[in-house]
């Protein structure tokens, strides 16, 4: 039963400490779209898209007004797009990119995700196409969102589609100079990617999901802040359970949003995400409740230890919260989308080397972070290597979402505007990663892959 005091504590958390539902993403199976004819491929992806999601977005204000939650974004994810469009005659994919922004546009939705490819042990011959589709397409496009999986645990990694991805990236930014490099921030390479995660850049509708599904992503970093103020100078056992018992609350909340949402649309409930992913509004951040536990910056010697804490809590917590959690369900650190990172990264407190460290414990990985435009592909593709052995060792997962702001230098800002926010421009290392980078093959996989 709830009671009144939990009625009045979670509109608290709506009013006062930004709670919020983050997505509503729908996942759609497009493999049934196929087609040896680009036009009549596009036009069946067109066509189904709109036709599975034309009540997502009315349905989620729906929910929204009469529930009192808001729900920050409306989403679509789709199989990616590699694979439904392999079998067309054509060496050019941006057509199926633009297919999908315009059924985004038309139903509603900020992003789509699913141009996507899953290249860990190595290329077909439609994933090399694809891959050099992706520039153009991020460019030619508004909300289509772009990710290329390069490496697993059971497979070890893809060298060679890490150095292809390094130089992708620099293509990407060079096509969307006058935007800041914006079709980086639409672009993830992933290590060990999830099937059923509702966040963007790197969500996709994975080929074990059914045909149609509702995934749901919840976030508050504000509330776990709030809670911690409670138990400020308490020991680290306090700390830890204080962040369980607001990540079970914050998830009910999803789980509820999430069976309202697959019962009136009349598709399956996926899952629920619970991640807490900040905003650039200041009170919406993952740096702030790392820095409540203690920390004089996040940043400083300290900063990887609490966020395993928080990341571990979360988890503890909001799984008991929700009958199906899923996704990448943990804490985010994305530097643009984060007012608490910004700060630290403006001062010279928060390194790319440190959120490398970051990166062992937390959901994902090193996530908008903005570069030297003339960072050199090499380099962008050892960065990716990088984070890639982090997710294959750990068999977690881990991705890469890096912009090198062409014409920028250290210390200039790139604005993106809206949730994407604005990134500092952090230094790299300057050492020469290109023979590294050069030499192709494949990194193998761990000996713990061999779990049979």
């Amino acid at each position: 039963m709830i009671t009144t005091g939990e009625i009045l504590q979670t509109i608290d958390m709506i009013d006062q400490q930004h709670l919020d539902i983050r997505t509503i993403t729908m996942g759609i199976s497009l493999r049934s779209c196929a087609d040896p004819d680009v036009k009549r491929c596009c036009e069946k992806i067109y066509g189904k898209i709109t036709k599975y999601a034309e009540d997502l977005v009315r349905t989620g204000e729906d929910i929204e007004r009469e529930f009192g939650i808001p729900i920050v974004n409306k989403r679509i994810s789709v199989t990616p797009i590699s694979l439904v469009a392999e079998s067309c005659e054509t060496d050019d994919f941006v057509p199926f990119a633009e297919a999908m922004d315009r059924a985004a546009k038309e139903v509603g939705v900020n992003f789509i995700g699913g141009f996507s490819a899953l290249v860990h042990k190595g290329f077909t011959d439609g994933d090399r196409r694809f891959i050099a589709s992706i520039p153009d397409a991020l460019a030619a496009t508004e909300r289509v969102c772009s990710s290329v999986n390069v490496a697993t645990t059971r497979a070890g990694i893809n060298m060679d589609a890490v150095r292809l991805m390094g130089e992708t990236v620099k293509l990407a930014a060079e096509k969307t100079a006058g935007s800041g490099g914006m079709a980086c921030a639409k672009l993830v390479v992933f290590a060990n990617a999830v099937e059923d995660n509702p966040f963007m850049a790197g969500a996709f509708h994975g080929t074990g999901e059914p045909e149609c599904c509702i995934n749901v992503g919840v976030s508050g970093p504000g509330v776990v802040h709030h809670a911690l103020q409670a138990v400020r100078g308490r020991p680290f056992d306090e700390v830890a359970e204080t962040i369980k018992k607001t990540a079970f609350r914050i998830t009910r909340m999803g789980q509820l949003v999430a069976q309202e949402a697959s019962a009136r649309l009349g598709v399956p409930f996926g899952i629920v995400d619970l991640s807490l992913a900040p905003t650039p509004a200041v009170g919406d951040s993952v740096a702030d409740i790392l820095e409540e536990m203690g920390l004089s910056s996040v940043g400083a010697h300290g900063t990887t230890a609490a966020l395993a804490l928080l990341n571990d809590a979360v988890k503890k917590g909001g799984v008991m919260a929700s009958s199906h959690v899923g996704g990448l369900s943990g804490a985010f650190i994305p530097v643009s989308e984060d007012a608490g990172m910004i700060k630290a990264a403006e001062r010279g407190l928060l390194t790319i080397e440190k959120l490398e460290a970051m990166t062992c414990v937390c959901s994902v990985g090193l996530d908008m972070i903005a570069v030297p435009g003339d960072t050199p592909a090499s380099t962008i593709a050892a960065i990716i290597a990088d984070e890639a052995a982090i997710g294959v060792v750990n068999n977690k997962t881990t991705a890469v979402r890096i912009i090198p702001a062409p014409g920028k230098k250290v210390g200039d800002t790139v604005d993106f505007g809206g949730l994407l926010g604005s990134a500092p421009v952090m230094p790299v290392n300057p050492s020469d990663s290109s023979v590294f980078a050069s030499r192709g093959g494949r990194i193998p996989a761990p000996l713990h892959s061999l779990r049979n």
